[in-house]
């Protein structure tokens, strides 16, 4: 079955560009020009990815995304912002609202589709990924999941796919000190342009998701040098 990937723009122009361009490399695309008509689209079929332009009319793209995070039928979908804010600030404040990637207009048909392509790829690696325990923190491979908890009194944990494929490395190489760079690598690939600052965003969104279970400590930073996961959490 083809990937459907929801387009959020309310420039017909842009709109029309980017959908042609999804449909000539076998997605399907799906077509939005404000928030009232992007959640009918979900309502209809859940997308496997959505294409989300910053500047709309009524509740910005920033809004939105912050509203799906919230929401479990849309937690897990990745979105990709389309914006012509290309300061750092726009772009740290995109990813705090739990975007997976972003894309500063005036962008061409093939950066987008060769974003579009690695974060869809990064998304089936994470559906691959196995199950594993660490203290009172564990991961559901199958089920994409996290949960925090003694076995057999467990509390689900919100998390978005990106904290979840950087919770899944630190679970994986727990005690072990990581600079930005490396983090970068592992996790969102070195074929992929991600600034070092980005890292520490992501950190800080695993660590609010801990916080309620007394998790976050979890994540340790090793001052000049970077992060490391242990099943001992500071105090």
């Amino acid at each position: 079955m083809q990937k459907r990937i929801l387009i959020v723009e309310d420039e017909p122009a842009i709109r029309d560009m980017v959908a042609f361009a999804v449909s000539r490399s076998d997605y399907e695309p799906v077509t939005a020009g404000d928030a009232h008509e992007a959640e009918l689209a979900i309502a209809d079929r859940v997308p496997d990815l959505i294409l989300l332009d910053w500047m709309l009319p009524g509740t910005s793209g920033i809004e939105l995304a912050r509203r799906w995070r919230r929401q479990a039928l849309t937690r897990g979908i990745p979105i990709i912002m389309l914006t012509a804010r290309g300061e750092e600030d726009d772009r740290v404040g995109g990813l705090e609202a739990g975007v997976d990637d972003y894309v500063v207009k005036p962008f061409s048909a093939r950066e987008l589709l060769a974003r579009i392509r690695a974060v869809l790829r990064r998304a089936r690696d994470d559906d691959e990924d196995g199950s594993i325990r660490i203290g009172a923190l564990r991961m559901d491979g199958a089920a994409h999941r996290v949960f925090a908890g003694d076995p057999g009194n467990e509390q689900p944990v919100a998390i978005g796919p990106a904290e979840y494929r950087l919770l899944h490395f630190f679970m994986t190489h727990a005690d072990r000190v990581y600079t930005r760079a490396q983090l970068l690598d592992h996790v969102w690939g070195g074929s992929v342009y991600v600034e070092e600052r980005t890292v520490d965003v992501h950190v800080r969104r695993v660590r609010r998701a801990l916080e309620p279970f007394d998790l976050d400590g979890m994540i340790q930073t090793v001052r000049g040098v970077g992060y490391r996961f242990s099943a001992a959490p500071t105090t």
